[in-house]
């Protein structure tokens, strides 16, 4: 008897249809098991009429014979086992490891992006036509477990600079926190569904965990990067060397590091976490650590310098000596932040955020701004203290650094915050610009209000005459300045020159062979600062009872004055070569008269009028003009010995000429009159000097000392 299997076990045909009947199973499953088949290649599970009609024996006609229960037996047992087999459907267990699960979070990732928003919440059952919760791969569970564990094991070491010691194992940190982002990213669209709702959570607790380990460890390779070329011989309570502190770079350590001091292992670790930060979402966080730490920075480079932040109102009550020793300070800062530190620190910006040019730039921008409102309200604050004439070089020091070094950083900022720099700092510099011009402007009050009654001494050289020649010396060391700030502050200078009505015309007629129209406001303040010391001298010297002394004082002056216009090239191109033959013509003119007031006296005496009568010499008279000859010549070495004369050339000028007068005439007349005169006593009594005394008493004039007197002849 025969018996035909198939009716247990379908025929081929049958199995199509089943298979048919699968395939439209298949098409009502999610994304999800399609993913797993994919890539983990797991044996797909074979149905039962599969395995059958695999079978060798399917279709096979028995013939029943003696061994037919027994082959029958066999069949039923192999069913039995292959029954037991195909009961069995659950894959078997996979390992997991964080490598293998990414290639999967991958290819989620690949296919979420790809996939529209709306699909991701539902999937549509072509049959049915209804919309089933999208499911979650198993995988992702496995995944945020490993990177769970990770996260744990690196909050262990928080803080303690675990970090590039297994460059491999801080990729890998770096890589799972990436796919964490994205996978956050990816699974946006399925934060209102409830399903889904605690697997998103614990998606956005582990990110927030791994970021809060990136944010630790950004911060203390910004803080850290001090220590990264400690001095291993540093002593053992942790005094630094000097180029480990946030020291502005000189020389030629400006010249090689790009970075501040950070190493180039160090900015490239900088801008990984920074990249993966800012994709993740914690761009504020990342901010906010990079301006904490690297404005701290710019503070210990300002305590570095010497120079402290203060405000306005403390500037306002500082002491000029206090704060003349700030201002150097100042300039110093400023200078080194504008050539060195700011351009460093652009480079720093733009390497840790080389991937976001945009927020390199801003951080920038905002780390310096608040530095140079700092600088600029000092600048202002300067400007507002009350002003002085000897205060006007410091202030010129402030002008020439806001005028020469913060233009220098307008290509570092953008446009906008370019112009606004621009703007602030001219602000500044118009007001200490307008301050110094007053200042010197009130050294024209300075000279009038000297109105002094007590002639100097001697005929020397007045205060008044050495402050302001050395004033004006020094200005020499500033003229192409204050010749920019009286051009751009005129209107200023012309309504606070106090005196300008008074000598605007003495100085218009003095500078017509200048051609006035073409010279400079400065120079023509200059002008006018002198033309008003010449009056005030003048003014002093008519304090002298003595006329000669009155010249001498005027000579002393003169020559000073003139001394002081060539010895600066400056000076003296401003007032020009006119005024300077005027000023030699005026000192020729007080020597002339110094020579006539003293000396023309004395030749007085040595005259051959009244001395003879019929040719007869009158010894009487001959006596009387020796006696008067020795007796004023006394006179005028005592007084004059005592005068001073402090330039040597004037000094040797005036002895010279003074020789030249008196000894050839005082020769001449000895050797005409003195045989008239009876030898011995009588010779002794009235020719008390011979030629080479004189010229030795000549020789002590204008020594300024009132002891000196003449000698008399051993």
């Amino acid at each position: 008897m025969e018996r035909d299997l198939s009716e247990k076990h379908p025929p081929e045909k049958q199995l199509s249809n089943n298979s048919d009947s699968s395939d439209n199973e298949e098409n009502a499953t999610n994304i999800t098991t399609n993913l797993n088949a994919n890539h983990h290649d797991h044996p797909e599970t074979e149905t039962c009429d599969q395995l059958v009609s695999q079978s060798p024996k399917a279709g096979v006609k028995v013939e029943e014979s003696d061994n037919t229960s027994h082959e029958i037996e066999e069949v039923h047992h192999e069913e039995k086992e292959n029954d037991e087999k195909i009961g069995d459907t659950s894959p078997p267990e996979i390992h997991y490891t964080l490598e293998t699960v990414s290639q999967d979070i991958d290819q989620l990732i690949t296919t979420l992006s790809a996939t529209p928003k709306d699909a991701k919440e539902t999937i549509v059952e072509e049959e049915k036509d209804e919309k089933v919760p999208m499911e979650i791969p198993v995988f992702v569970e496995k995944f945020l477990d490993l990177v769970e564990e990770k996260v744990a094991k690196h909050e262990l070491t928080e803080g303690k600079g675990k970090w590039g010691q297994n460059p491999e194992e801080d990729s890998s940190f770096l890589e799972a926190v990436n796919r964490i982002s994205k996978l956050t990213s990816s699974l946006d669209g399925l934060r209102s569904d409830p399903n889904h709702a605690a697997l998103i959570s614990r998606i956005g607790g582990i990110q927030q965990r791994a970021m809060a380990c990136l944010e630790d460890e950004f911060r203390f390779t910004l803080e850290d990067i001090k220590h990264n070329d400690q001095d291993p011989n540093t002593d053992a309570k942790g005094k630094q060397h000097e180029a480990d502190r946030c020291v502005l770079p000189e020389s030629e350590s400006a010249e090689t590091d790009n970075f501040l001091g950070y190493s180039d292992d160090a900015v490239s670790k900088l801008n990984r976490i920074a990249k993966e930060m800012i994709g993740g979402g914690f761009e504020s966080e990342c901010c906010h650590v990079y301006m904490m730490i690297r404005g701290q920075a710019f503070d210990e480079c300002f305590a570095e310098i010497g120079f402290e932040k203060i405000s306005i109102d403390e500037v306002q009550k500082m002491q000029w000596e206090a704060l003349e020793r700030e201002i150097p300070l100042w300039i110093k800062a400023v200078r080194e932040y504008a050539s060195i530190y700011f351009v460093k620190e652009l480079k720093l910006a733009e390497a840790i955020f080389s991937n976001y040019s945009s927020i390199s730039s801003s951080l920038f921008s905002n780390l310096t701004r608040s530095v140079l409102i700092q600088l600029l309200n000092f600048a202002e604050a300067v400007a507002m203290t009350k002003r002085s004439a000897e205060k006007l070089f410091k202030f010129l020091d402030v002008y020439e650094t806001l005028r020469d070094s913060l233009p220098a950083m307008g290509a570092l900022f953008s446009e906008e915050y370019e112009n606004e720099l621009k703007t602030e700092s001219t602000t500044a510099r118009c007001r200490i610009g307008e301050a110094a011009i007053c200042m010197f402007c009130d050294l024209e009050n300075s000279i009038k209000s000297d109105t002094g009654k007590t002639p100097v001494p001697g005929g020397a050289v007045h205060p008044l005459t050495r402050y302001t020649m050395n004033y004006l010396k020094y200005a020499g060391e500033y003229i192409a300045t204050l010749e920019q700030v009286f051009r751009e502050h005129s209107k200023i200078e012309r309504a606070d020159s106090t005196s300008r009505p008074r000598y605007e015309s003495e100085s218009q007629n003095f500078n017509n062979d200048n051609d006035e129209e073409n010279q400079s406001p400065f120079s023509n303040q200059l002008v006018r600062v002198m033309d008003l010391l010449d009056s005030n001298l003048e003014a002093k010297s008519k304090l002298y009872k003595d006329i000669a002394l009155s010249c001498i004082f005027m000579m002393n002056n003169g020559r000073y004055i003139v001394q002081k216009i060539k010895g600066s090239t400056e000076i003296r191109q401003m007032m020009g070569d006119p005024w300077c033959r005027r000023k030699s013509s005026e000192l020729r003119n007080y020597h002339k008269n110094y020579q006539r007031e003293t000396w023309s006296k004395l030749l007085g005496c040595l005259g051959h009028e009244g001395l003879q009568v019929n040719g007869k010499v009158i010894k009487p008279v001959l006596k009387e003009r020796f006696k008067s000859f020795n007796v004023l010549f006394d006179e005028i070495h005592k007084a004059q010995s005592s005068w001073v004369v402090s330039d040597e050339q004037l000094q040797s000028e005036l002895r010279v000429s003074i020789t030249a007068v008196v000894i050839p005439a005082y020769r001449s007349f000895m050797g005409r009159f003195s045989q008239y005169l009876t030898p011995g006593r009588q010779t002794e009594k009235y020719i008390k000097y011979q030629a080479e005394d004189l010229e030795t008493y000549i020789d002590e004039l204008f020594d300024g000392n009132s002891a000196s007197g003449a000698r008399k002849r051993p």
